[in-house]
């Protein structure tokens, strides 16, 4: 089925229409001169923006104006465009076209490449290499005025971490070598070094020259942070610098477990945090104070660790986060985009904007720069990331295209999004559970294998909390205690490696009555990776370590591969569970009702595992409630039997305290399990848990058929419900091409005070619907939904 945004049909852009399809001298001569062009330029600019202000685009922006006061451009504009110029596009480029297709997808900003590898406008900076066919075009003057004068701000996109080889001939010192010296190379071009002076000086006067000369309202770049983590410089500048903070040389290889590598990676993280400071400085000085440099960065934290971004620190200095996160993974889904949008707000501020680089043309898996991506797989990214708080930026590469139909993706989303703006922006999110993660989990536990065991684990939690429409955020583990008054149940997802200062925030939030689930090794490595004796938290698992804990270092091969083996739990009764010690497989089993996580599991003593797990010593009062079922072969079926079908060590594990918190610790890795396994059985048990620890309070039940992702939000007087159907053919393998409707649902959502609760609008299908109230809650149902409703409620 089709989308139910309304379809909006665009004149294709041909070669008859594009102004520029006659030669460039011919259009240039027809120009105005330089001097008149740069003055109309700077005039639209201050016609559009001060430093302070961005006269409004629309009826909505200036709704946000008038009940917040003034507020700068990049908290205001919330649709974006960008169409990312090719080296041939400055002969032909049709502005007369691109401004229509702006005016058409709503847009009220565009990021234009302006500098870096190549310019787009005729620099005067030594060996900034203009573009193959610029011939003498001023293509982003002429696309920033025109910007200006349509109302819309420009930012001014950079790519700055590759040079041509003309420049590395005059600057071979400016770039990137490996221990040889010979130098790294990004297909024919040359990495150059973050240490440098190229990014000390030369980007910066790039930055200067572009900001005197048109005036954007700020910054992008692509590429900022240089060389990644896989590749180590040892050009003189890293040795110097490296050298002089921490007294060290540059380690000669990726070693975990050298203190010189470890100080080497957090002096990188270190250096992109000062390239941030400085482009600021550089940009806000020349251009004004909301002049601002906003980089970009990636919705995928192991792509973050893998450039030296630290997402943490970067929220802490943005205005603003240009997400470039163009499609999905077949095994994320479209809910990773609202996950990563709920992720960067957490860190960034909910009053803060997050625009998303959204592919019109067919990224993910298979790319294809030139071809329309579907529809509908376009479509929703676009939809899970607003429903998350992203704002939509449609992505085009090249200024010309064959294939017309990407032309028709984004506006119905467009249109759509600025006619409910006022509910999508200005909001807080609702809910009682937090998973907790950070990007040093990520580097110093995650090491070579963070897929297998840091990423998995988070998928199977945050796709088990989808699945079972129970809402929840990412909460950073330096923010634990600054959340935790939100949430009446915190998850540890493998959260391996974790610091003494987040140990006591988990206390204090325990002691404070919160309840916590934890899995797999949770809390058992301290900040750099190295283990510790015992779980550091350990006290409140009841469960402690009997065996010395290798070495990450030591079971690289097994955390790299971690093969599914054929590994079973057993389910044991809640009386024989209270038994007090260590239990002996030779006892005789003991009747006993199950506990309330093994809900639907009533017909079978065992559950599929899959990995593997060591003895325990639990402390008196704990109850175990599934032990674990060692490998015995699969094949020939006539061996597949179980050698030891009974053990003591424990593959869950409750522990009661005294204050009314409940403690779930999970030594048998079932999130793990399921993030690589999608077995149903694994998220049932899983969501099980998740109910019984929090006390079974979630403030949205949602009944009904089909995948949905659920979010809610508060605003003044109202909640805002996203309901995202995510049940469809492509569901776990890209691109989806037909959608299909799921329905009813049957919705309770709790009320918080202020808001009366009777009045339900939605947005998607325009229907109006009065809700049953009862004892703090509203009762409602939805009777399809195809892609996504949004209902709010008044």
């Amino acid at each position: 089925m089709k989308s139910l945004f309304k379809q909006e049909k665009f004149k294709p852009m041909s070669n008859s229409d594009t102004v520029y399809g006659k030669s460039t001298n011919k259009a240039l001569r027809e120009s105005e001169s330089r001097r008149s062009f740069l003055k109309k330029a700077c005039a639209a600019t201050i016609t559009i923006a001060t430093h302070d202000f961005v006269i409004p685009a629309d009826p909505e922006s200036e709704d946000r104006q008038s009940t917040k006061g003034v507020v700068p451009w990049y908290r205001r504009i919330t649709r974006w465009g960008q169409t990312n110029i090719t080296e041939t596009d400055p002969a032909t480029y049709d502005i007369k076209w691109w401004r229509s297709y702006w005016k058409r997808t709503h847009i009220q900003g565009i990021i234009v490449n302006a500098g870096g590898i190549v310019a787009y406008y005729p620099s005067k900076i030594p060996l900034h290499r203009q573009a193959e066919s610029l011939g003498g075009r001023d293509l982003f003057g002429e696309l920033c005025m025109s910007a200006h004068e349509d109302g819309l701000v420009v930012f001014a996109r950079m790519d700055s971490n590759r040079a041509h080889e003309e420049f590395y001939n005059a600057h071979p010192d400016w770039f990137a070598v490996d221990t040889s010296g010979k130098p790294y190379k990004a297909g024919e071009l040359f990495i150059t070094c973050v240490n440098s002076p190229y990014y000390n000086d030369h980007i910066p006067s790039v930055i200067k020259e572009i900001i005197e000369l048109y005036h954007p309202e700020g910054f992008t770049d692509n590429s900022w942070s240089g060389l990644g983590r896989d590749s180590i410089c040892y050009c003189d500048n890293c040795r110097k610098s490296f050298r002089e903070k921490h007294g060290l040389e540059i380690p000669p290889k990726a070693d975990w477990d050298d203190q010189a590598y470890r100080q080497w990676i957090r002096w990188n993280y270190n250096r992109r945090l000062e390239i941030w400071e400085l482009n600021n400085r550089v940009s806000k000085s020349t251009g004004g104070k909301d002049c601002i440099w906003a980089g970009m960065n990636s919705g995928s934290i192991s792509g973050q660790s893998r450039s030296f971004r630290d997402y943490k620190e970067i929220c802490a200095r943005a205005e603003i986060i240009m997400l470039d996160s163009q499609a999905r993974n077949d095994a994320e889904g479209f809910q990773q985009n609202g996950i990563s949008g709920k992720m960067i707000h957490n860190l960034l501020g909910w009053e803060k904007l997050i625009p998303e680089s959204m592919a019109m043309y067919q990224a993910g898996r298979p790319t294809f720069r030139l071809s329309s991506k579907p529809v509908n797989e376009a479509r929703m990214w676009m939809t899970e990331g607003i429903a998350g708080g992203i704002q939509p930026w449609w992505h085009h590469v090249g200024a010309y295209h064959e294939d017309r139909r990407m032309y028709n993706t984004a506006a119905p989303v467009m249109t759509w999004h600025k006619a409910n703006e006022k509910y999508l922006i200005d909001r807080h999110p609702i809910s009682n559970v937090g998973v907790v993660w950070s990007q040093q989990n990520m580097d110093f536990y995650g090491r070579d294998a963070t897929e297998q065991v840091v990423e998995l684990p988070w998928r199977g939690i945050t796709q088990t909390l989808i699945q079972s429409r129970i809402p929840f955020l990412p909460v950073h583990a330096d923010h634990i205690e600054r959340d935790s008054k939100k949430f009446s149940l915190l998850i540890l997802p493998n959260l391996g490696v974790i610091t003494d200062d987040q140990v006591a925030s988990v206390r204090r939030y325990v002691a404070g009555g919160g309840n916590l689930m934890a899995t797999g090794e949770s809390s058992l490595y301290n900040e750099w990776g190295d283990p510790r004796s015992d779980y550091a938290l350990s006290d409140l698992f009841g469960a402690h370590i009997i065996e010395k804990v290798p070495a990450l270092s030591e079971n690289k091969n097994t955390r790299l591969t971690l093969e599914t083996s054929h590994t079973y739990l057993r389910i044991l009764p809640e009386i024989r569970s209270r038994i007090d010690g260590p239990h002996n497989s030779s006892e005789p089993p003991v009747s006993g009702e199950r506990h309330p996580v093994f809900r639907g599991f009533e017909e079978t003593d065992i559950l599929p595992f899959g990995g593997t797990l060591n003895p325990l010593k639990t402390d008196k009062g704990t109850e175990i409630l599934m032990t674990f079922i060692p490998a015995f072969p699969i094949y020939p079926p006539e061996t597949s039997w179980m050698r030891v079908p009974k053990t003591n060590i424990p593959g869950l594990i409750l522990n009661r305290l005294h204050q009314g918190s409940r403690v779930v610790f999970l030594p048998a890795d079932i999130d793990r399990q399921f993030g690589r396994h999608n077995l149903p059985d694994h998220c049932n048990l899983l969501a099980n848990i998740i109910r019984w620890t929090s006390y079974d309070d979630f403030p949205l039940l949602v009944d009904g058929p089909g995948l949905i992702d659920c979010h809610i939000y508060q605003q003044v007087e109202r909640l805002v419900l996203h309901f995202i159907n995510l049940t469809n053919a492509g569901t776990w393998r890209q691109p989806v091409n037909e959608l299909v409707p799921v329905g009813p649902l049957n919705i309770r959502v709790r009320i918080p005070e202020g808001i009366a609760g009777n009045d339900i609008n939605l947005l998607v299908s325009g229907k109006k619907l009065t809700a049953i109230k009862n004892e703090g809650w509203s009762r409602f149902e939805i009777n399809a939904v195809l892609d996504h409703e949004v209902a709010v409620i008044l």
